[in-house]
C-alpha cells in the first residue's frame, strides 16, 4: 500500500515552537509502518514558519521575505526529520518540487522513476515545495501543501492522501466558534454544499485551510484515490487509518483515471480555451471531441500537446499551438484544414479530456 501523508505547519509547531517530541512521534510511526511493508512519502510543511521562528520575524507577509524564511527554514526542517528518523534506522530523501516540474511530462516521469527507487529501498521521500523559487505559487492557491500532497498523490499512484492538520476533519461549520458543528464523517462527491463548508485559510505560517483541503480531495477523489482529514496529534492516528478506521472525514474515489488522465488532471494548464454553449452541452457527457467550430477566445501562448483550460469545465491536451488554434478558432473542420493548410478535425481529442 502506498500512502502520502502531509503535515501541517500548525501540526509541527507547539506554542510558537518546533514540537521535536511530535516529530520523533510521527517518525516513529511512519518507520513502523515501512518496517511493514507500506510505502510512505510525507509533504511537510514548515520550512517558512522554522525560519521565521529561527529568525525571530513574526510579519511572514511578502514574496521575497517568504521565499528568504523557506531557505533558512528548510535545512532546520530536514534536520528534525533526519535526527528523528537516523533513531530508527531509516533513511529519508529530500525533494523539493515546483508545479512547473509536476506538468512537464519528461520532468514528472523522471520524478516518479525516482521516487519508485526510493520507495523499492524503503527510503521515506519528504516533499515540499521549493518555495525559494516558486515565485507565482507562494501565498496563492496553488502555492499550499494540501493541493501539493494531492498532486504528488495522483503522479505516483497513491492509495491513499492523509492530511494532518490542527482540525479533525471537515465540518458543517467552524467548530471553533460554534459548538454546536457538526463533522461530516464521509464525502463521496464535492458540490456545492461541500465547498460551502470550507472556510478561508488560516493560521499564522501556514498558508492552507480546509478550501485547499476541498481543492486536494477533488483532485485525489477524481484520480481514484481515497483522502482523509485528521487531527495531527490524534495517537498512532496514521497507522488507524491505513487499517480501515474513520476519525475525521473519508473522502471517497469517483472514478479510476489511467496514468494519462491523472497527468492531465494534475497539469497546470498553459492556457485556456473559451467555448460555446453548444460545444459544452456536447461534451458534458464525456464521449466527444473539442471541434474549431466550438471555440470562442484563446488564450495563452501554449504549443501543441500542451495541456489547456477548456472551459470552465475540463483540462486536456491541444492538438494545435495557440497562434494555430486563433486561427482556425469558429470554422467548421473543412475550413479549418484550409487554413492551416492540412487536415484539421478535432483539436482537443475527446480521450485527452478531464472534467475538473
Amino acid at each position: 500500500m502506498r500512502v502520502v501523508v502531509k503535515i501541517g505547519t500548525s501540526t509541527l509547531t507547539k506554542s510558537g515552537k518546533i514540537d521535536t517530541e511530535y516529530i520523533k512521534g510521527i517518525s516513529e510511526e511512519v518507520a513502523g509502518l515501512v518496517r511493514n511493508g507500506k510505502e510512505i512519502v510525507i509533504v511537510s510543511s514548515g520550512a517558512i514558519g522554522f525560519g521565521a521562528m529561527k529568525s525571530g520575524i513574526k510579519d511572514t507577509r511578502g514574496i521575497v521575505k517568504r521565499q528568504s524564511l523557506a531557505a533558512i527554514g528548510q535545512i532546520i526542517l530536514m534536520k528534525e526529520y533526519e535526527k528523528a528518523f537516523s533513531v530508527q534506522g531509516i533513511d529519508i530523501a529530500q525533494i523539493l518540487l515546483t508545479y512547473d516540474v509536476l506538468s512537464n511530462r519528461k520532468s514528472y516521469l523522471n520524478l516518479k522513476n525516482c521516487m519508485e527507487m526510493l520507495l523499492k529501498n524503503k527510503v521515506v521521500p519528504i516533499i515540499n515545495e521549493n518555495d525559494v523559487v516558486s515565485i507565482d505559487e507562494i501565498g496563492t492557491a496553488f502555492g499550499d501543501n494540501d493541493v501539493m500532497s494531492a498532486l504528488v498523490s495522483t503522479k505516483i499512484d497513491a492509495d491513499l492522501l492523509i492530511i494532518l492538520s490542527d482540525i479533525d476533519g471537515l465540518y458543517d461549520d467552524n467548530p471553533k466558534k460554534n459548538s454546536d458543528a457538526r463533522k461530516i464523517k464521509v464525502v463521496s462527491k464535492i458540490d456545492n454544499e461541500i465547498e460551502s463548508y470550507a472556510g478561508k485559510a488560516g493560521s499564522f505560517f501556514s498558508v492552507g485551510g480546509m478550501k485547499s483541503k476541498i481543492r486536494a480531495a477533488s483532485i485525489v477523489m477524481k484520480s481514484g484515490s481515497t483522502m482523509a482529514i485528521a487531527e495531527g496529534r490524534e495517537k498512532k492516528v496514521i497507522s488507524r487509518i491505513i487499517e480501515g478506521e474513520n476519525p475525521g472525514t473519508i473522502f471517497l474515489p469517483s472514478e479510476k483515471l489511467n496514468a494519462r488522465k491523472r497527468w492531465i488532471l494534475a497539469a497546470k494548464p498553459k492556457g485556456k480555451i473559451s467555448i460555446n454553449e453548444c460545444a459544452i452541452e456536447i461534451m458534458k457527457d464525456g464521449k466527444s471531441s473539442l471541434l474549431p467550430v466550438g471555440v470562442v477566445n484563446v488564450e495563452g501562448n501554449f504549443s501543441q500537446g500542451d495541456v489547456v483550460k477548456i472551459g470552465s469545465f475540463a483540462k486536456g491536451i491541444s492538438l494545435l499551438s495557440a497562434s494555430e488554434m486563433r486561427k482556425v478558432k469558429g470554422l467548421k473542420s473543412k475550413e479549418a484544414s484550409a487554413a492551416l493548410g492540412r487536415k484539421v478535425s478535432e483539436i482537443v481529442r475527446r480521450d485527452d479530456i478531464v472534467p475538473c
